[in-house]
């Protein structure tokens, strides 16, 4: 360790290596460990001779590494939300500028118009309050701190709201500030009529829609899971991928085409706004209703999304060269079912916080690694010992989550 430099699980800013080292380094640790496991290496001889005794020492030193990665992640991500608001606050004030050079190169040859300078300035005071909020929630991501949900990732409906709604307050304070610099009647006349609704319907109209849509979602999803009928896990920090993506990383048609259609659609208000701006953009009902159509297939897949784990079956595990028979203490059981594993919740350190009860024993499902993964658990087959607690007779199990909903109880026969 160089001079100056803190442990790599150090969150401080003036630390060389930082969270993110830390983490990447607990994460190798981690990677390293799990490969020689699946590999047979790094067995102790008390436990080598038994394979239910090694198999839970390995599970057990896999969950103590990955609490540790788990941990290092979480710091990380704070680190990144304390460091973000910096960095959206350059990107507004970059956009700013790239505003003030588009409007210098249009004016060349056609002048400089009050246009030109009430975009300016309209800009600069959205710029302005973006800034100061990034300033107050810089703790939680800066500007960014409203978009992000509950499960700390970025929410595609906030996102869409909230480009719909910066883009209306900048065309409203256009028209402010060209309403304040016109001198004849007739013009503030006409700035003014550029304000009724019968220009401006469509755009009022998605701008309703998609604001009322990002609070239903989140009261759907909140109800949803509630209701145990939706498994959400908590992501380390927010990424732009989440607007496209469900919560595995897996995109979405849902989102995909909702962020699509509406960014299509605000681009070509801004082009309205740009050649008429002395009006609301007149957002044709044609397009409107295209956004609308969007939004309520975007709704009604948050709807159909998810889903409570369900168990199918319970069988005994039988290996090559096992005689069958019934199921006693001390054998391996194979749960199978569907939804054992939430979306984002396949990493070690919340598969090991998967349960299964039998009976009135709680029994910790155990890591099995692989090469590149784990063969246990699975998102539709589950397999635990049963435990010498369990008296034998018809005997419940269940299983719960990762997210902790749980799934419905089905009933085996323990023999003797």
């Amino acid at each position: 360790m160089l001079p100056g430099e803190h442990g790599g699980g150090c969150t401080c800013g003036d630390c060389p290596h930082g969270a993110r080292t830390g983490h990447r380094r607990a994460v190798a640790e981690f990677l390293l460990m799990r490969d020689g496991f699946a590999a047979g290496q790094g067995l102790p001889a008390a436990v080598a001779h038994s394979a239910s005794a090694s198999r839970q020492w390995v599970s057990d030193e896999l969950t103590q590494s990955a609490a540790v990665v788990a941990e290092r992640g979480r710091a990380e991500g704070e680190v990144w939300l304390a460091r973000l608001w910096r960095r959206t606050a350059f990107t507004v004030w970059v956009l700013i500028g790239v505003l003030l050079l588009v409007q210098a190169l249009t004016a060349i040859g056609a002048g400089w118009t009050a246009a030109r300078t009430a975009g300016l300035v309209a800009a600069v005071l959205v710029g302005s309050a973006l800034t100061a909020a990034s300033w107050f929630h810089r703790a939680r991501g800066g500007a960014l701190a409203p978009l992000i949900g509950e499960d700390n990732r970025l929410s595609t409906s906030r996102v869409v709201a909230a480009g719909w709604v910066l883009f209306l307050a900048y065309a409203v304070l256009v028209l402010v500030g060209r309403l304040a610099a016109a001198s004849g009647h007739e013009e503030r006349d006409a700035l003014i009529a550029g304000l009724d609704l019968a220009r401006g319907a469509g755009v009022v109209t998605v701008l309703a829609v998609v604001c009322a849509i990002a609070v239903l979602v989140r009261r759907v999803v909140g109800l949803r899971v509630l209701g145990q009928r939706l498994q959400k896990v908590r992501a380390d920090r927010p990424r732009a991928a989440d607007l496209l993506t469900d919560d595995a990383g897996r995109g979405t048609f849902a989102d995909i085409q909702y962020v699509m259609i509406g960014t299509v659609a605000l681009l070509f208000a801004v082009v309205r706004l740009a050649r008429r701006p002395d009006q609301l953009p007149d957002l044709p009902w044609g397009l409107a209703v295209v956004v609308l159509v969007s939004a309520a297939t975007y709704v009604a897949g948050k709807y159909s999304e998810g889903g409570r784990p369900v168990i199918l079956s319970v069988v005994r595990s039988r290996e090559a060269g096992d005689l069958d028979g019934p199921i006693r203490t001390g054998d391996d059981i194979e749960i199978r079912g569907a939804g054992f594993v939430p979306p984002g919740a396949g990493t070690a350190d919340r598969l090991s916080r998967m349960v299964v009860r039998i009976g009135p024993v709680h029994v910790h499902v155990p890591l099995v690694p692989v090469p590149g993964g784990f063969s246990n658990p699975r998102d539709e087959v589950l397999t635990v010992p049963v435990p010498a607690d369990v008296e034998p007779g018809r005997v419940e199990v269940q299983v719960v989550t990762a997210a902790g909903v749980e799934t419905n109880r089905c009933v085996i026969d323990v023999t003797d």
